[in-house]
């Protein structure tokens, strides 16, 4: 992936103090007061500068809510007037672009459902040609970085500059307690690859109950992330959509006031201190790869010994035995079970591969 592609401009990121930006409001815009209470309940609120409603609801099955549509734009326009938040609303059809640009919303997002389509993202991206505003992307419902990043891509192309990613989780069929698992690795590597792209945490997709949202929200700070989504209803109970991962207004500043924001560098003692430490981990890191490629070394003899003998190269056996020791060991060490597990399957799968290759092609240089 060439990191280049992506030509980022200054987004509208807007902090309270040392808190990220907050984006915050609810599932769906329902009716014009609830939209109203719930702008001014959020707008009371330091930390939040933006706020957020869907209009238009992709849902699951015919028949459930999907939303208010074109009316629910001027009700979010009301809400810029009245409070002085900037609006966001989720976009999915070219005419939903232009119906927000008419209106003069803020912000557009592009959804889950939608990012995971190319061609619903092209004609997306047609649709803002020419047009300065700036757009999030959230992530795919599965859990595919370069769909993602392919997301953004074709936005950018279209002229948009001022771009954000959404981190709302990614469905898997392993239960969970969460809605979306946060698979933290991907968003961190998608920051790695673009650190001038803004990363935002939708904290209640991906719990999809209102009791993790706390802890969800604390994990992107810690993360450094850039900042925070949360889906806030004054009254969560009676909601047409996402009724257990909405919070009411006083919770929210309840939850925004609990956080404790991590500050990127410290003090000259801290630096010092900290590269020390990582002197240390670059040491150990040289000594680990030197002892890797030393067994890799000797699995290439095993597989050419195997070749030689016609013998197969998975050895059931064998493997289950350096599991089993390889985790009592590991774990005695005070190493985590299932990281162990997956170090390990890595590297048999890697010397599965070493041995399938001296099998099909003969001794490897």
């Amino acid at each position: 992936m060439d990191e280049r592609l992506l030509q980022i401009g200054t987004f509208p990121v807007e902090k309270s103090g040392n808190m990220p930006m907050v984006i915050a409001g609810p599932c769906s815009a329902e009716s014009e007061k609830q939209v109203m209470d719930a702008a001014q309940a959020v707008a009371a609120i330091p930390q939040v500068s933006v706020f957020r409603a869907g209009v238009w609801k992709p849902r699951t099955r015919p028949g459930d809510f999907e939303g208010v549509g074109e009316k629910g734009l001027q009700w979010l326009n009301q809400v810029k007037h009245a409070t002085g938040l900037s609006v966001v609303t989720e976009v999915a059809q070219p005419d939903h672009v232009e119906k927000a640009l008419n209106h003069n919303i803020d912000m557009l997002w592009i959804g889950a459902r939608t990012v995971v389509n190319p061609f619903s993202v092209q004609e997306l991206a047609d649709a803002l040609k020419g047009v300065d505003i700036p757009v999030l992307v959230k992530n795919p419902v599965t859990p595919d970085l370069s769909l993602w990043i392919g997301a953004l891509e074709r936005i950018n192309k279209a002229g948009i500059h001022q771009l954000a990613a959404v981190h709302r989780g990614f469905y898997l069929f392993e239960r969970s307690p969460f809605r979306n698992a946060p698979m933290w690795e991907i968003p961190i590597e998608l920051k790695r690859q673009y650190p001038e792209l803004p990363l935002i945490c939708d904290p209640s997709h991906i719990s999809g109950n209102r009791e993790y949202i706390r802890d969800v929200s604390q994990k992107a700070l810690d993360l450094a992330m850039d900042g925070l989504m949360i889906e806030s209803h004054c009254n969560p109970a009676d909601a047409l959509t996402d009724i257990e991962q909405q919070i009411t207004p006083d919770i929210l500043k309840q939850l925004l006031d609990s956080l404790n924001p991590r500050k990127e560098t410290g003090s000259q003692d801290f630096q010092n201190k900290l590269q020390s430490l990582r002197s240390e981990i670059d040491k150990l890191d040289t000594e680990m790869l030197d002892i890797l490629a030393k067994r890799m070394h000797l699995v290439n003899e095993i597989g050419e010994y195997k070749k030689d003998n016609s013998i197969t190269i998975f050895q059931l056996k064998r493997w289950n035995e350096i599991v089993s020791h390889r985790l009592q060991f590991g774990r005695e060490k005070g190493l985590e079970k299932d990281f162990l597990h997956s170090l390990l399957k890595i590297i048999h799968k890697e010397s599965i591969r070493l041995q399938n290759e001296i099998l099909n092609n003969g001794k490897r240089k």
